[in-house]
């Protein structure tokens, strides 16, 4: 179960903020099995990262 940078900085977000994976996914209308492929660098879904980004305002 690998994880990317990237994926890191949303779990450390989603702490921050009391959220699960699940929560965010519904925010983005995608299903939470798409948000982990994309955590986990399996999907290289650009869109989507950076809409994550903005909603949980993460810095590059």
């Amino acid at each position: 179960m690998a994880t990317t940078e990237f994926g890191l900085k949303v779990r450390t977000e989603l702490l921050k903020r009391n959220m699960t994976n699940k929560s965010l996914a519904d925010m983005l209308g995608i299903s939470g099995a798409y948000l982990s492929d994309i955590l986990r660098g399996r999907r290289d879904a650009t869109e989507q990262k950076e809409r994550i980004k903005k909603l949980l305002e993460i810095k590059d």
